[in-house]
């Protein structure tokens, strides 16, 4: 990371040994009421320079191939233009050639904004990854949580790109609908998987370390986070409504009480089953204490 990031910066667990470029400050729509992570006033968004960005893949050079992969921060670097994205990844491919992958967060919305051909250039330049935050196919969740994306808009954006060639890293928030919508956030959800067939899906327990007011009155007070045994019953529905071909499924972060992996749909009885452990007799497997979970 560089000495004039403004923090702090956000990345995927699996970005964990990627050089960290920021290209953006903060998040473009920043209005989702579940998400605190750009909210400090020092977050406020703005595209960075260019110049000091191809500047600082230039010094990047100097470390040497100590790292295989470029994670463009913050919150979604793919708002930029698309001519500004191509001279980043140019600059990465000529300065780096080592680098085996550029990944970075993604908002459905700003794929509306790109053509296929477009993205496929990136590709070409080595944009490999795009993680995006669907949180939940329901159209009403998504209403609740200001997400300002719907079940079309989100499929839209995945299945674009996806015919780019980009691998899409989808996350889905458990406990997301309440206690009220559960059943339908996780049904919803799972629909919308089986339509878009992204090649990592993921999820993890929505947490607010500063509070849940801006979820509960965005759910006009109906809102109460399920109980654990509540959480596996809606992941347990998630993942039997679940129709994937191929997709690496974890629910592994740190937030989860119960870590899973697989790969779906060859692992799903598995998955399943611990999941009706982790139900019917919860005092017999292991499960992550409170105090071993964090964000």
């Amino acid at each position: 990371m560089f000495p004039n990031y403004i923090e702090p910066v956000f990345r995927p667990p699996s970005e964990a040994r990627s050089l960290i470029l920021q290209v953006t400050n903060g998040c473009s729509w920043n209005q989702c009421t579940f998400c605190d992570m750009y909210t400090q006033p020092q977050k406020k968004f703005r595209a960075r320079d260019e110049a000091e960005v191809l500047e600082e893949i230039r010094q990047a050079a100097a470390i040497g191939p100590r790292f295989e992969k470029v994670f463009l921060a913050d919150g979604d670097a793919m708002v930029l233009p698309t001519r500004r994205l191509l001279n980043i990844l140019q600059a990465i491919r000529t300065h780096l050639p080592w680098v085996k992958r550029v990944g970075s967060y993604c908002l459905p919305r700003n794929i509306r904004k790109k053509t296929v051909a477009e993205l496929t250039e990136m590709r070409e330049l080595g944009l490999g990854i795009l993680y995006v935050g669907a949180e939940s196919g329901d159209d009403e969740v998504l209403g609740f949580i200001k997400k300002g994306e719907t079940w079309q808009s989100t499929l839209d954006a995945l299945l674009k790109i996806k015919q780019a060639g980009i691998a899409s890293s989808v996350m889905i928030l458990n406990g997301m609908g309440g206690v009220a919508y559960s059943e339908q956030h996780a049904r919803n959800s799972a629909l919308l998987m089986n339509e878009a067939q992204p090649e990592f899906l993921s999820t993890l327990i929505v947490s607010y370390p500063l509070g849940d007011q801006r979820v509960v009155d965005g759910f006009n007070g109906n809102y109460q986070l399920p109980s654990q045994h509540d959480l596996f019953v809606e992941l347990r529905l998630l993942i039997a409504t679940l129709e994937l071909t191929n997709t690496v499924f974890r629910s592994d972060h740190a937030s989860n009480y119960l870590p899973l992996k697989g790969t779906l749909g060859q692992d799903k009885a598995a998955l399943l089953a611990q999941l009706d452990a982790a139900i019917h007799t919860p005092d017999r497997i292991h499960l992550r204490q409170e105090w071993q979970r964090g964000l």
